[in-house]
Formats: C-alpha cells, sequence, structure tokens
C-alpha cells in the first residue's frame, strides 16, 4: 500500500507540475514600443506615432495615452481619410499596433507647451492586460515622416 500511495503522490505531483508548465506566462502579451516620434505641432495640438510590437501569445489592448504634456491625449482611428476617437486599438498576439501618419495616431489636444523640434516628450501607454509602458517621443520637423525617409 506505501508504495502505490507514494506511486499516486509521484503521479500527482508531477500532473500538478505540467499543468502549472501549462499556465505559464509563456501566453501572456510580451509588448515592445519602437519608432516613437511626434512632428512638431503647429498649433495646440499635436500627433504622436510609434509601434507597439506584441510577440507574446495573447493579445492586447491599448486602452489610453497619458502625458504632462496634455491633460487631453486621446487614441483616433484614420479610416476613409476621416479621424475618430476609439477607445482602444488592438494589439494581436505575435503582431504590432502601428500608429503612423495618415493612420491610426495619439492626438494631444489643448497643449500646456509647443513642443519644439528636438525636445522629447513623455508618454505613458496603458494596456487591457499588460503594465503600462513609458515611451519618450522625440520631436521630429513638422513633415517628418519615417515611411518615406
Amino acid at each position: 500500500m506505501n508504495r502505490r500511495t507514494a506511486l499516486a503522490g509521484v503521479v500527482a505531483l508531477t500532473a500538478g507540475l505540467t499543468l502549472a508548465g501549462c499556465s505559464s506566462s509563456d501566453g501572456a502579451p510580451d509588448l515592445t514600443v519602437s519608432g516613437a516620434f511626434m512632428p512638431q505641432p503647429v498649433g495646440d495640438m499635436a500627433a504622436g506615432f510609434l509601434v507597439v510590437k506584441n510577440s507574446g501569445g495573447t493579445s492586447d489592448r491599448l486602452t489610453s495615452v497619458t502625458s504632462p504634456l496634455s491633460d487631453d491625449v486621446t487614441i483616433h482611428e484614420t479610416k476613409n481619410q476621416a479621424m475618430r476617437m476609439v477607445t482602444s486599438f488592438d494589439v494581436p498576439a505575435g503582431g504590432e499596433l502601428d500608429l503612423r501618419r495618415g493612420g491610426n495616431h495619439i492626438m494631444f489636444m489643448k497643449l500646456k507647451q509647443r513642443p519644439e523640434q528636438g525636445d522629447t516628450i513623455s508618454v505613458e501607454l496603458h494596456f487591457e492586460k499588460a503594465d503600462p509602458i513609458k515611451v519618450d517621443l522625440p520631436v521630429k520637423e513638422t513633415t517628418y515622416n519615417p515611411k518615406t525617409q
């Protein structure tokens, strides 16, 4: 009976470790940000652009952006050359969210000051699942577009 009990214990422990391995963070979102920039604004609003890459096994959602530059920072999608505010953007598992000129972007309204080329603007990206990510947006010339550089 002792051998059976010991064997059952080993089987239970092995099954428990196997299940724990299945529920590890391997399937969690793994987010990184690249290509961040802000064109120098010409008025009291500005736009921000960047790429969020998700190399994890679970999708996530960008739900908001905050910045000391403005108390009114929103995210916008562009469809058929029309811009509208949205509540979130998907960041697919194994994919990316591309916020770029002419497309989806971050919008800063009622700027507290107007940044100049060479400045850096701090933002914090907030997600549904992942921890917030702090990003510095270098301010580039007004016409800067990395897709055409």
